[in-house]
């Protein structure tokens, strides 16, 4: 099962020295279906702006982390649309090598999701699709 995890630019840099991701929140498709999945990465997304504003020094980029988790890992704790659920994951955190992709604002939506993480209801980052990152590119970006 795909899980979307809401992240932040300095998370993901504590991410890859640790070499595992801290879960306090996450959501999943209740289906396979792509459609479903992608509006899960954007309840992800959102929820990175919730982390944006705890964290004033952080660039303003909206990050999902992507994991690869077995069904029995994952427990469902509420809905957040017709097909995306927020879930809990067993244990603390999820180790890196579960990861399966990245997916991150490009520098030029830094505006729009400074607005939006200023007022969560403008839906000024809407327009912006988070582009997708392969794990071996992250520490390049984050260089």
């Amino acid at each position: 099962m795909y899980v979307f995890l809401p992240s932040t630019l300095p998370a993901l840099a504590t991410v890859l020295d640790e070499g595992r991701v801290r879960v306090p929140v996450a959501f999943a498709a209740d289906t396979d279906d792509e459609e479903a999945e992608y509006e899960a990465m954007y309840a992800a997304a959102e929820e990175s702006l919730r982390l944006l504003a705890q964290d004033p020094a952080a660039p303003r980029r909206r990050v999902v982390l992507v994991a690869n988790l077995a069904d029995h890992l994952v427990e469902e704790e509420g809905r957040e649309g017709p097909d995306v659920v927020r879930v809990r994951i067993t244990g603390d955190s999820i180790p890196y090598k579960r990861l399966a992709s990245a997916h991150i604002d490009d520098e030029a939506a830094a505006p729009d999701v400074a607005a939006a993480v200023a007022d969560p209801d403008s839906g000024a980052a809407d327009d912006h699709e988070l582009m997708w990152y392969a794990l071996q590119e992250l520490r390049h970006l984050l260089a």
